[in-house]
């Protein structure tokens, strides 16, 4: 019930301030589970995705949004929790299994279950690899995959901006991929590799970002490595330039 008091008082808000754009939202079933695989440029694509949904999206939210501290984690939670996000361990292995679990339950109700295959926000605008898991969740549960664009709400809240600056976003939403023909091959990384690929491709039409064949997890931690790499150099530059000075 929480979920449909907030998407009731925060539409017509964010419809004013952002007038949120929304092409092919007649591939959204109106009934029955599927899966919203989406680009992921901003936090606010959680918000502005089920903005323009029919129906309710359920988001596998990573773990680290439910376990504050103090009165400011119990709100946050609270507000995850109420609208609907399920949080994930994202370590691997035992977790892993537990996140793909989760999403087949959500899945087995008949609902529609959003995703970010590239696992991470994209750190300067462009579209990573994806990773398998929504190939994995797609075969065993037996549901098409919707391929979701995201447009502009990077813009919008850049990442590590908490309060979004006005302006307008988008929304494009591609045709249901079906991938029955590969049932049974879950196990089958090559296949796996193959369906998350493809749905990569749907992604960098919809959007019209630039394809990087490399996870966003790695782009991010080697600009973070160049960042500190370029702190240390005007550090060890400074006796150098103080010298020169004097």
């Amino acid at each position: 019930m929480f979920y449909w008091v907030v998407k009731a008082i925060l539409t017509p808000i964010l419809r004013t301030l952002f007038r949120p754009w929304v092409e092919g939202a007649e591939n959204i079933p109106s009934e029955g589970a599927a899966i919203l695989a989406s680009n992921h440029l901003s936090f606010s694509d959680s918000i502005f995705l089920p903005l323009k949904s029919p129906r309710r999206i359920t988001f596998l939210a990573k773990a680290d949004y439910f376990n504050g501290k103090g009165v400011k984690g119990k709100l946050t939670k609270g507000f995850f929790a109420g609208v609907g996000q399920v949080p994930i361990d994202r370590s691997g292995g035992a977790a892993s299994e537990a996140a793909l679990n989760t999403a087949k339950r959500i899945l087995a109700e008949g609902n529609l279950l959003g995703l970010y295959p590239e696992g991470t926000r994209s750190p300067d605008g462009r579209l990573y690899r994806g990773k398998t898991g929504v190939a994995r969740m797609a075969l065993e549960a037996g549901v098409p995959v919707i391929p979701v664009a995201m447009i502009n709400t990077d813009v919008v809240q850049p990442t590590g901006k908490k309060i979004p600056r006005i302006g307008r976003v988008g929304i494009r939403v591609g045709k249901p991929l079906d991938f029955s023909r590969y049932a049974g091959m879950e196990g089958d990384r090559f296949v796996l590799r193959s369906i998350t690929d493809e749905i990569m491709y749907e992604l960098m039409l919809l959007s019209g970002q630039e394809y990087v064949d490399t996870y966003a997890t790695k782009a991010k931690a080697d600009i973070e490595q160049a960042r500190t790499a370029a702190g240390e150099g005007m550090v060890s530059d400074a006796p150098r330039a103080q010298r020169r000075a004097s």
